[in-house]
């Protein structure tokens, strides 16, 4: 399988450690929808990060989505967890991580407009969405002890979502006060998994 696009998107990242949790074999091809655009079209004509080429060729996109596909590979490996009251839990927090990604990615992009074409009661509305599933995040994480952690898909999602707004978009975070955010993003930042799909422009290295 190959993997396309680059771990500075969350999206990307989310899968790429996704699969080496899983023990699944890929390769990377850091490709930007912006720099490389016209070499990512030639593989994906819709140009989205993350895309999956399937070992029979098929192009999958949206992590989500590609994630769902490398759990029926591993099977029955699972970055999810069984029972329902266990899996409805799991569930709540990856969408509350894919929601926090999801507005820091759109006042990544409000940004990249010129001063008099951005909108500011919008990108005021964003924020509080993304602090509102951070905070929701934070307590939550507050619940558990440090001793308790572990790593499957909430956990991934929660520090991917968290590493790309604190690179991103520094002065949003810089005096928020998420104590159990950071110390957990410490944490899963020294995974071996993590090390080896670094956010920026690198590629995987996958460890032998």
């Amino acid at each position: 399988m190959q993997l396309i696009g680059m771990l500075d998107s969350p999206y990307v990242r989310r899968v790429a450690i996704s699969l080496q949790l899983l023990g699944l074999p890929f390769e990377h091809r850091s490709l930007s929808v912006f720099r490389t655009f016209d070499q990512f079209r030639a593989i994906n004509p819709v140009v989205k990060a993350p895309t999956l080429i399937c070992d029979d060729g098929t192009v999958l996109m949206d992590s989500t989505l590609i994630l769902d596909y490398a759990e029926a590979l591993a099977a029955p490996k699972s970055l999810m967890p069984r029972p329902l009251a266990e899996r409805r839990a799991a569930l709540r927090t990856v969408g509350l991580a894919l929601a926090a990604c999801e507005k820091s990615v759109q006042l990544v992009y409000e940004n990249l407009r010129p001063p008099e074409k951005r909108h500011e009661p919008w990108a005021a509305r964003v924020l509080g969405q993304m602090h509102a599933a951070f905070a929701e995040l934070e307590a939550d994480l507050g619940k558990h002890p440090p001793g308790s952690r572990q790593i499957g898909a909430p956990e991934v999602t929660t520090a991917v979502a968290w590493r790309f707004t604190e690179r991103t978009l520094p002065g949003i975070l810089e005096n928020a006060v998420y104590p159990q955010l950071r110390s957990f993003s410490r944490w899963a930042e020294e995974l071996p998994e993590f090390i080896a799909a670094a956010h920026g422009d690198g590629t995987v290295r996958v460890r032998t």
